[in-house]
């Protein structure tokens, strides 16, 4: 299984504060099933900037710790980016990366809103080849108020991916029940962990699975997981035509 959004790598951003919690949440993942990870640190979100040769150095690094402790987990460099005007030329100048070096790069809103913007700049990037995925949608205030954002931009050709703990409940009932919505409109093509450590932000990608089961039966994991393969490989991956999601019923949670 392959888990493209983790933010594993030691002392690059708010998820893994040393090499021994990179070990530890590397444990974690392959307790989960788990045997190559895209580490995706934040990248220019006001906090955090991770230049490319630093993300792959410390993923190299990374690596020959998990051989040398016997842990079956391969790391792979991405960076999970903060959405800004000039990602385009950025991206053309090599200070970016996207997935594992594939047409697929990992954008991320602010948590409040859709920039007005997204829409132009999701176009020019796929001119240029390249598949923006959404990282995790369903906690984005804007699309939980107006679901119809995040369909009008997978219908143009973006992508989307949705945080494992989301599905699994760790965010409230009222987020997976907004989640199960999106998974049933065919707006989201991956599920990720977006894990941070093993306490607070862990993987939960086994609990995910358990539940798009649960609701859909077994050919949408299986897509999704698949999609994750297909990314790796730089191919196209799987979709399903759009449909407006559904509103949340009158005395439900959403």
């Amino acid at each position: 299984m392959i888990d493209i959004h983790c933010h594993i790598l030691p002392a690059l951003d708010d998820g893994a504060g040393d090499s021994a919690d990179s070990i530890e949440m590397a444990r974690a993942a392959v307790r989960q099933g788990i045997r190559t990870i895209i580490a995706t640190p934040h990248h220019n979100n006001g906090v955090y900037k991770n230049e490319p040769a630093a993300v792959r150095e410390a993923a190299n690094q990374l690596n020959k710790r998990l051989i040398k402790e016997d842990i079956p987990l391969h790391v792979l460099p991405g960076q999970e980016i903060r959405i800004y005007g000039e990602v385009e030329q950025d991206l053309a100048k090599q200070q970016l990366l996207s997935l594992n070096d594939t047409k697929y790069i990992l954008i991320e809103f602010p948590f409040d809103h859709v920039p007005r913007y997204a829409e132009q700049l999701f176009y020019d990037l796929q001119l240029k080849g390249y598949i923006p995925v959404i990282a995790h949608p369903e906690r984005n205030r804007e699309i939980r108020e107006n679901p119809s954002l995040l369909h009008h931009l997978v219908e143009k050709g973006a992508a989307s991916q949705m945080t494992s703990g989301s599905l699994a409940g760790t965010f409230g009932k009222q987020l997976k029940a907004f989640s199960l919505r999106l998974a049933e409109a065919n707006l989201i093509h991956f599920v990720a962990s977006d894990a941070h450590n093993v306490i607070t932000r862990n993987f939960h990608t086994q609990e995910a699975i358990y539940v798009l089961e649960k609701e859909f039966g077994s050919e949408l994991p299986y897509m999704l997981t698949e999609n994750a393969e297909l990314l790796l490989r730089n191919q196209t991956i799987f979709r399903q035509p759009p449909q407006p999601v559904k509103r949340r019923k009158l005395f439900g949670l959403f």
